[in-house]
């Protein structure tokens, strides 16, 4: 006899199937999230399939199929996907709708050509990695699973800081030779820039800002599994590898966003550690600060210096003319905002702000979607983090916590939703804190299970 529980939220799985391996070796949303997470990062951002109307990479293409197949779930009770009331997911819910509202007002009228070209490339986009964030949500049953997502994820961020720190360190873009059959390059773009006499690398991302942010993303995660790794007696060095990896790439992309998406992450994480490593891990960082300076001379004084200096930046002018012109076009469309995507730098000027952004492109009802994302996938992660007894997910709670507030700091900083990579990473860490919220309740549920024969 195998003990369930029927409930509101349909079909409670077993405490073996929540913690414990899988019974079975089909594919299931954590087997789509980890191709969904690999394809994100070791696939350079900027290849699209061939032959397409529209600029589709690799990853968007999952992102829909991912969409496809929980809708399908969603039909049966078969399959094991979670259903029932999630915060998360009415998060990301309520964010299509604002992103389905917005396309369909701002289509209703005439576009110029390029901005047409733009919403349309921007609303499948936002809608591909929508479909991520609900699949993992409801898809990833447990934490094995949930693990098993997060530490493809971290795989796939550290292949891209190696990427990144090789840009950096000795001019060598592996990038040109990872172009897969089927996919060619969109526009001429180097991914490696210059800042202060450095080289700023991008990895496989688009932008050498997005690079830092996604790696600032995955710091906690990979010092959360190498943290795990020594509690149980695994393998730890491969994960303290990792951290090392993803925190150099981080700094070396000379990004605000990177460094401010850091320091917030380890105000959240690092007063949850227990007392022991709490004091190691400020040891840890100040020792990483000073071995930076010495390894790349310069380097530390460049970073202080983009805050310092932030006031003769030579980008502050085009980010002036960009916002003069959208507080225009706030007041002209306010609600639902000019259209996704139409707000184009090269015509209008740089924002690099995403909450901005949004209200000029997606009104004041996409910036509270948008603002309500972040609120609900948090909430998640520190709901799973109270309510849960088991220190595993007590620690991942919180790290989940503070591997969001990086997107969530640096969306005032950059523009994240214009940039895939990390806009899919966001989409991924939000589905995983609903699904570990999930896990718990459901574990809790079954203290009290039903046995049917």
């Amino acid at each position: 006899m195998t003990p369930v529980r029927l409930s509101s939220r349909g079909l409670v799985l077993p405490p073996q199937e929540l913690n414990g391996p899988r019974r079975y070796g089909r594919v299931d949303g954590a087997t789509l999230g980890c191709f969904f997470a690999l394809s994100l990062t070791v696939i350079p951002a900027r290849l699209i399939f061939k032959g397409l109307p529209l600029a589709l990479t690799p990853a968007m293409l999952i992102g829909l199929i991912m969409g496809v197949l929980w809708f399908c779930a969603q039909m049966v009770d078969t399959l094991g996907v979670a259903k029932g009331r999630s915060a998360v997911r009415t998060s990301m819910f309520l964010f299509a709708l604002s992103q389905v509202a917005t396309y369909g007002y701002s289509t209703y009228s005439w576009l110029p050509n390029d901005e047409l070209k733009a919403t349309d490339r921007t609303f499948i986009t936002m809608m591909a990695f929508v479909c991520v964030g609900i699949a993992v949500c409801d898809g990833v049953r447990g934490l094995a699973r949930i693990d098993r997502v997060l530490k493809f994820l971290v795989s796939g961020a550290t292949f891209m800081a190696i990427v990144g720190i090789l840009q950096f360190v000795l001019a060598f873009d592996l990038t040109q030779y990872l172009m897969f059959p089927g996919l060619k390059l969109a526009g001429e773009i180097s991914f490696v820039l210059d800042r202060a006499g450095f080289r700023r690398p991008a990895g496989t991302a688009e932008h050498p800002i997005e690079f830092g942010v996604v790696c600032a993303m995955a710091v906690p995660l990979a010092l959360h599994y190498s943290f795990r790794a020594m509690d149980y007696g695994g393998k730890h060095w491969r994960w303290w590898f990792c951290t090392a990896i993803l925190g150099v790439a981080a700094t070396q992309s000379l990004s605000r966003s990177a460094i401010l998406g850091l320091s917030l992450a380890g105000l959240i994480l690092i007063p949850h550690l227990p007392k022991g490593r709490r004091w190691k891990a400020v040891v840890a960082v100040a020792g990483f600060v000073v071995a930076l300076r010495f390894l790349v001379p310069g380097l530390v004084g460049t970073l202080i210096a983009l805050f310092t200096n932030i006031g003769i930046d030579p980008s502050i002018d085009s980010r002036e003319r960009g916002i003069t012109r959208a507080g225009q076009e706030i007041s002209e469309h306010l609600w639902l905002g000019r259209g996704l995507g139409t707000f184009l730098p090269t015509k209008y000027g740089y924002l690099d702000n995403q909450y901005l952004g949004t209200m000029v492109m997606a009104g004041m009802v996409g910036l509270a979607a948008l603002i309500f994302l972040f609120l609900a996938a948090g909430y998640a992660a520190m709901r799973a983090r109270i309510t849960s007894d088991d220190p595993k997910v007590r620690d991942l709670g919180v790290t989940l916590a503070a591997s969001l507030s990086v997107p969530a700091v640096s969306a005032a900083t950059f523009d994240l939703l214009a940039f895939s990579v990390a806009t899919g990473f966001a989409f991924l860490l939000m589905g995983a804190s609903g699904a570990l919220l999930r896990a718990v309740r459901e574990e809790k549920s079954m203290r009290g299970v039903l046995v049917l024969p």
